[in-house]
């Protein structure tokens, strides 16, 4: 009679533990984890199981979400199209007809041919464009043309910077002629796609003050590179701070 009791006893004590809800980090279905955002992977919940469960631009890793890293590097990487901004793109052009001025179309891209332009900024340093051709280009005014540089994530303009700017707005105005590129950079530090708007933050930043103090929109043209041309590669307080910059490209 006492095997029996005990017998009805552990079979009541399975009976009420196998009715005890899983709880969190446990689980044996998606429902456990839903409150967390998270999904169940082997009874356990996590940020993922698959590229599916994580944002855009994020894939699944160790059933974490990680940013995806670029698609391409180089065009060999893209058969067909061409690599821009780390990403396979459509050509820009098929034949020489789809591109303006005196460019040509050579591998899927619209470029100047050497020694022709559309304007200074297809020339090389000391040219300017006379009659769509690059030729040795008059004395020009001596202005300060060394790189602008930002704070980290920083697209404002400092005093420093503003001062700097405020006399070459002068020397463009007084001296200097033909257009100028100002070209953006960002360091390493984030994801590709976050710099190359950063870069180009920074380079309409720049573009604007120079306007508001008076030299023409039509003179300068912005673009940002993001982290894809830095002017010191390593990885440090100090190449970051080098990196992170608007060139003036005559």
């Amino acid at each position: 009679m006492r095997r029996i009791s005990m017998v009805a006893g552990l079979a009541m004590a399975v009976a009420v533990l196998a009715g005890c809800p899983v709880t969190y980090p446990n689980c044996k279905s998606d429902e456990t984890c839903q409150e967390k955002g998270e999904v169940c992977v082997n009874g356990q919940c996590q940020e993922c199981a698959a590229d599916a469960n994580c944002k855009e631009n994020f894939t699944c890793q160790g059933n974490k979400c990680v940013p995806k890293g670029p698609e391409c590097a180089r065009d060999e990487q893209c058969p067909g199209k061409i690599c821009e901004a780390g990403k396979c793109a459509e050509p820009q052009c098929t034949s020489k007809g789809q591109c303006g001025g005196i460019q040509d179309c050579q591998k899927g891209r619209c470029v100047t041919p050497p020694g022709a332009c559309n304007s200074p900024t297809d020339c090389a340093e000391g040219q300017e464009c006379q009659n769509n051709k690059c030729v040795a280009a008059a004395t020009k005014a001596e202005c300060n043309w060394e790189p602008l540089r930002f704070g980290f994530n920083e697209a404002s303009l400092s005093s420093e910077a503003q001062s700097r700017l405020g006399e070459l707005a002068e020397c463009l105005k007084t001296g200097a002629t033909g257009a100028i590129e100002l070209a953006g950079h960002a360091d390493e530090r984030g994801t590709e796609e976050y710099n190359l708007q950063l870069s180009q933050k920074r380079a309409a930043s720049v573009k604007k003050y120079l306007v508001d103090l008076g030299v023409p929109a039509n003179r300068m043209k912005t673009v940002g590179y993001g982290e894809n041309r830095p002017t010191d590669n390593a990885s440090s307080e100090e190449a970051w701070a080098a990196n992170r910059r608007v060139e003036f490209v005559r």
